[in-house]
């Protein structure tokens, strides 16, 4: 049955549609490899009987001729989505317990068009962390190793789970969110495909809050292609959001393997940051050499503002995390830590709901948002983010997508940098300038370092232009041709 969790989403819809094998098979098939993969600590929640129903009903859909675009296939659900009467906790003590009377409106387009929810996906806390240490349910592993060495390395972060999944063949593919780099990172990091489209694409209603003006829900898979067919059905205008775009979603897969010869690909020189491992800087040289053969144009372009862009998001991400997380009170959900009066419940409720990082986050937010420093911190965050976007709008004028590696490294061992909150946030350099300025970014095994480990180059493209990443990966994707997968340890 392992044949069967190898297989790419799109093989595994086509051997479903030919009955080479049925829903229930292949489900059952993923059921045992995570059984048998506890060591990863990918899933946080199993849903063995929910999988097995839902394949079942999967199958009787199409044997009367109504399948829908991803029918049968076995999917993870990141644990930051609601999912109807199934534990959703975003990673959080707090949360623990809370089966929501709802499902978010990306898992039910995913249901509606025939998939099947194997379980949800640990990740950091509220999705605040670049390496799933968060957790409160415990880190995840990523299923490589570096060659000769027994570490255990991060997976990244806050998708960790939904990465982690993907690369030991857990899942066909798996929901994830990005709010500074949470898909990109993480997909980098296992060499697995990662999008985040626009701000505005997927709804986000159901999914529970980091930073509203940054959060996006987007797809994890194996291939180009596979991102392609998932984005498809997890896009669309939801009425229950105000910032879901009322637009036409289109058929993202019709864009994989069209030409890109003439596109104009920007190289910024902010990018080429020091210190820059000289492998990540080879595999980006590798990468602009792939995309002339394929008949783009190079030109070098420049974002000034790119060297603000990580703490001005960590003025607006903690920001809006103090008052979206000011909501989880011990009152109506999750856990509750009774006090001597009502404040002391609050209080305790929050001591022990919360973790570490959570708590710096939410002080960092409400110091910057308070009186006498909204202006000189949140304020002027709010103009840098403006000539963020300013700087992209000025690059669209010379070239229709950049090219920059997704991480400053491979996978780093867990632990190795847990005790410097600033080093990990470094982690996003090269991804939080996508999610101020709203735009898609896309991440794209490549190649690997001397240790073996997988690294990552990331398109970004124009507002709602997804069309053109899923073309210039694709076009990644069949010149690097990469096929290298982890050793089985677990």
């Amino acid at each position: 049955m392992s044949e069967l969790t190898g297989l790419t989403l799109k093989a595994a819809l086509e051997g479903m549609a030919k009955g080479d094998f049925s829903s229930e098979e292949i489900t059952k098939a993923h059921l045992a490899a995570i059984e048998a993969s506890r060591p990863l600590n990918a899933y946080v929640v199993e849903t063995p009987e929910k999988a097995i129903q839902m394949a079942q009903a999967s199958d009787a859909r199409r044997a009367r001729g109504e399948a829908g675009p991803l029918e049968g296939a076995p999917l993870g659900i990141k644990d930051l989505f609601c999912t109807k009467g199934v534990q959703s906790t975003a990673g959080s003590m707090i949360l623990r317990g809370f089966e929501p009377a709802y499902e978010s409106t990306v898992t039910s387009q995913l249901w509606r068009d025939g998939g099947v929810m194997l379980g949800k996906l640990n990740m950091d806390e509220f999705a605040m962390g670049s390496s799933n240490e968060t957790s409160a349910w415990g880190p995840v592993a990523n299923p490589w190793r570096a060659r000769g060495s027994n570490a255990n390395l991060t997976p990244g972060g806050s998708s960790g789970g939904s990465a982690a999944a993907v690369a030991a063949d857990l899942c066909l593919g798996a929901t994830a969110t990005d709010t500074g780099g949470s898909i990109r990172q993480p997909a980098a990091f296992t060499g697995t495909v990662g999008i985040k489209p626009t701000y505005g694409r997927c709804s986000r209603w159901g999914i529970v809050a980091f930073a509203s003006s940054l959060d996006q829900a987007g797809p994890m898979a194996r291939t180009v292609e596979d991102t392609a067919l998932l984005l498809t059905s997890m896009s669309g205008h939801d009425p229950k959001d105000s910032t879901s775009l009322p637009i036409e979603v289109p058929d993202f897969a019709s864009f994989c393997g069209k030409s890109v010869k003439g596109l104009r690909i920007g190289i910024p020189k902010e990018y080429r940051v020091d210190g820059m491992p000289p492998e990540i800087e080879k595999l980006w040289e590798q990468g602009i050499a792939w995309l002339k053969d394929a008949g783009c144009e190079i030109v070098e372009v420049s974002l000034p503002h790119t060297k603000y862009a990580l703490p001005a998001y960590y003025i607006i991400a903690p920001a809006e995390a103090s008052s979206n997380l000011a909501r989880y009170d011990g009152m109506r959900y999750g856990l509750r830590v009774d006090g001597a009066n009502l404040t002391e419940t609050y209080e305790q409720t929050r001591a022990q709901g919360f973790g570490a990082e959570v708590k710096r986050r939410i002080l960092i937010g409400t110091y910057v948002l308070s009186a006498g420093y909204y202006d000189a911190y949140y304020l002027k965050a709010l103009k840098v983010r403006r000539r963020i976007a300013d700087d992209f709008d000025q690059a669209w004028k010379t070239c229709d997508a950049l090219l920059t590696p997704t991480a400053p490294s491979a996978a780093f061992a867990l632990g190795e940098k847990s005790d410097d909150p600033v080093a990990m946030y470094l982690n996003d350099i090269f991804t939080v300038t996508v999610n101020l300025a709203g735009l898609p970014g896309m991440s794209v095994p490549a190649g690997v370092d001397a240790g073996g480990l997988p690294l990552g180059l990331q398109l970004i493209g124009r507002n709602l232009d997804e069309g053109t990443l899923f073309s210039l990966g694709s076009a990644i994707e069949k010149a690097a041709d990469f096929r290298a997968k982890p050793q089985k340890w677990w």
